[in-house]
């Protein structure tokens, strides 16, 4: 069985403005291991892992097989300060003030009906050891299942936001990057609204983020780019589902002109575009002849 990385997957900017960072890894699985085990390993997401491998049990995965880890990532669009999350790669990105490089974490986020939202905004306040204080709407909903919550839970092995939160000067404040007292659920579609990582994402995260950084939240499931070698890339992430109906359906991919002006480039190879959008693998692949 895999044991827990304790480092955070930090990659130097790429030069010349290029957007790939990391290279892909190939893992033998062994007796005991889950896909959430071996993602846990690797700090990348369930869905990462699971979309990458979709052949693979994800709960009993063969002893011996061989599993893609799939580290090459892309860099989202815009600019290269403070906090980036995408919601549809379920990844957060930290550009290091002045360092010149990139930590990268699987994230969980809001689940259908409690979306995370899209916005540009800033840490307003950092709370080590945080109490829980559940909102109306989520003290009703788990009232409903039998589970009923306290007005505050306090800090400790209980508390679902783990030892570290960061709240975000969005809307009243509702909204928190933070940890959690359970590993199960970081790169899944899990929670009420807020953003969560590993534990030992979110204490290296809160060590170096600073109050006032800016945090730009964006929904990019599709993203494509010329290296600077000329090499041409696409990165297709399943669009995040708005209803129960859809969640497991067709979903339409976003398009625009640059997009089609993009994949249908003399040096592009179609067979190979057409599978990266049927696949949504959710990893950069190379697309040119």
């Amino acid at each position: 069985m895999v044991s827990c990385s304790v480092w955070a997957r930090t990659y130097p900017l790429p030069a010349d403005n290029g957007r790939l960072v990391g290279h892909n890894q190939y893992y033998i699985v062994k007796k005991g291991d889950t896909l959430a085990s071996i993602a846990n390993h690797f700090d990348i997401g369930f869905l990462a892992l699971k979309s990458a491998n979709p052949k693979v049990d994800p709960f009993l995965p063969t002893p011996g097989t061989k599993l893609l880890i799939p580290l090459l990532q892309m860099l989202p669009e815009g600019e290269r300060e403070g906090i980036v999350v995408n919601l549809a790669q379920l990844r957060l990105f930290f550009f290091r003030p002045k360092a010149h490089e990139v930590d990268i974490f699987p994230i969980g986020i809001g689940r259908i009906g409690w979306n995370t939202p899209t916005t540009t905004t800033y840490i307003s306040q950092k709370i080590p050891h945080p109490s829980w204080t559940p909102t109306q709407h989520i003290r009703k909903e788990y009232a409903a299942q039998g589970r009923p919550l306290p007005e505050v839970v306090p800090a400790g092995p209980n508390n679902p936001l783990g030892d570290y939160a960061m709240r975000l000067a969005y809307g009243a404040g509702d909204y928190l990057i933070h940890g959690t007292n359970k590993d199960f659920g970081v790169g899944l579609r899990v929670s009420s609204g807020c953003m969560r990582l590993f534990p030992r994402d979110i204490k290296y995260l809160f060590s170096k983020a600073k109050r006032g950084m800016r945090v730009r939240i964006i929904n990019q499931p599709l993203q494509y780019t010329r290296q600077p070698d000329g090499k041409l890339y696409l990165e297709v992430t399943r669009p995040l589902s708005q209803t129960t109906n859809d969640q497991n359906g067709v979903v339409n991919l976003p398009s625009n002109p640059k997009l089609i002006k993009f994949i249908t480039q003399r040096q592009v190879d179609s067979k190979k575009v057409t599978e990266a959008l049927r696949r949504r693998a959710g990893y950069p692949v190379l697309i040119s002849q």
